[in-house]
């Protein structure tokens, strides 16, 4: 006799459904009938990270979409964003599937491209280095203070250009009211920090110069400098305690990247070349990524070891939180493999035709493959925001 699937208890759905991992499956099994769909949540709030899809810049065809690359797929899906696709928007940063998005105010919007969902962080203007901020002064709406005391205007598209360089943010703020958001300084290299429902933003006094890039770890801040040096940050209370680690000099390198990859912290290090672009009637120079080097953190040293294979993890470095993955979870990834997308200049899109520098540097044997959605050395123009990294959270 054949087998009523429909008739399934509940509570044997329930528990296949939670071990589900992927957004995708889970969605298959709540769509193959009505009684299997009432039996588990729309939401699935035990998903681990997904795989990141990648953000392209925005399209006059799609003006109120955006498209998001799935490697999984290669295929391109669309989202109904228009928080993000006004030109007069930026990104500065994803962190949990939420992207953080800046326009010509002062408001710091956080989005779930998937859920919808909104959050504010404190505005700009309430940067313990801004001293006023006023519309009337045209031109010169920030007055900024700064390290050594002096004083500077910035106006609106400076600020929300070059003021910061990126936020991260301790978790995913529709599991974690508590979360923390960590705002690098452009300019200045500081260090800032908020938790959620805060009115205004506070440095991390003594973290002026670990500002190459921050991740959330064991429920701690870590930030990085130029050669490695670790400072270590618990932002839970009012007053910020700091520790350090000090290894040898990380000598060499144009970028650091600190990604938390199950029980090891890795420091991805991005050598950078800078090389002639050749257009119809002009040229110019352009940055473009030579290598990666990967070291793991060995705690009781302190020192950086280097590490010449990733095994089936794959990161994700870029304007995004960085990201360690396993490719044998997903398709259509590989493993011992470093996907990138430039974070760096924007020098590269001056001309009629930019090349934005992404790809995928295999480890293993140091060749740089092109993504699909964008052919290495093409011709064509791609604009600007540079792609970004979002992990799909439905949460």
């Amino acid at each position: 006799m054949g087998v009523d699937w429909t008739q399934l208890p509940p509570e044997l759905l329930q528990s296949i459904s939670e071990n589900l991992k992927i957004y995708a499956d889970y969605i298959r099994f709540r769509a193959v009938c009505r009684s299997w769909r009432s039996s588990i949540p729309k939401t699935p709030f035990h998903l681990p990270p997904q795989l990141p899809w990648l953000m392209l810049p925005p399209s006059q065809s799609h003006q109120s979409h955006r498209a998001f690359y799935d490697l999984s797929t290669k295929r391109l899906r669309f989202l109904s964003l228009p928080e993000s696709s006004n030109p007069n928007k930026r990104h500065c940063g994803s962190s949990h599937g939420w992207l953080i998005i800046l326009d010509e105010s002062p408001t710091i919007l956080l989005l779930n491209p998937l859920s919808r969902a909104k959050l504010h962080l404190p505005p700009l203007s309430t940067f313990p280095n801004v001293d006023s901020f006023n519309y009337s002064d045209i031109g010169k709406e920030y007055s900024l203070r700064s390290p050594s005391g002096g004083r500077y205007t910035r106006n609106l598209r400076q600020m929300r250009d070059s003021f910061i360089k990126k936020i991260v943010l301790s978790a995913n703020p529709s599991k974690d009211p508590r979360f923390v958001a960590i705002a690098i300084l452009n300019q200045t290299g500081e260090l800032a920090y908020c938790k959620n429902g805060d009115k205004s933003w506070r440095f991390i006094e003594g973290a002026h110069p670990y500002s190459e890039d921050v991740i959330y770890c064991r429920g701690l801040c870590f930030a990085v400098d130029k050669h490695g040096g670790i400072v270590i940050c618990d932002v839970r209370n009012d007053s910020p305690r700091i520790s350090f680690i000090e290894t040898p000099r990380q000598l060499g390198g144009d970028m650091q990247y600190l990604v938390n990859s199950g029980d090891e912290l890795l420091l991805v290090t991005r050598h950078l070349d800078l090389d002639f672009d050749f257009e119809p009637d002009q040229s110019h120079l352009v940055f473009r990524t030579k290598r990666f080097e990967v070291s793991r953190l060995i705690w009781n040293g302190p020192y950086w070891e280097r590490v010449n294979s990733l095994n089936d993890k794959m990161v994700f470095v870029g304007e995004n939180s960085s990201l360690s993955l396993s490719a044998s979870y997903f398709t259509g990834c590989m493993g011992n493999c470093v996907y990138y997308t430039d974070d760096y200049s924007e020098t590269n899109y001056g001309g009629a035709f930019g090349e934005h520098d992404i790809g995928i540097y295999n480890l293993w044997d140091g060749s740089i493959e092109p993504l699909p959605c964008y052919p290495r050395n093409s011709f064509f123009r791609l604009g600007w925001p540079t792609p970004l990294w979002v992990t799909p959270s439905p949460c």
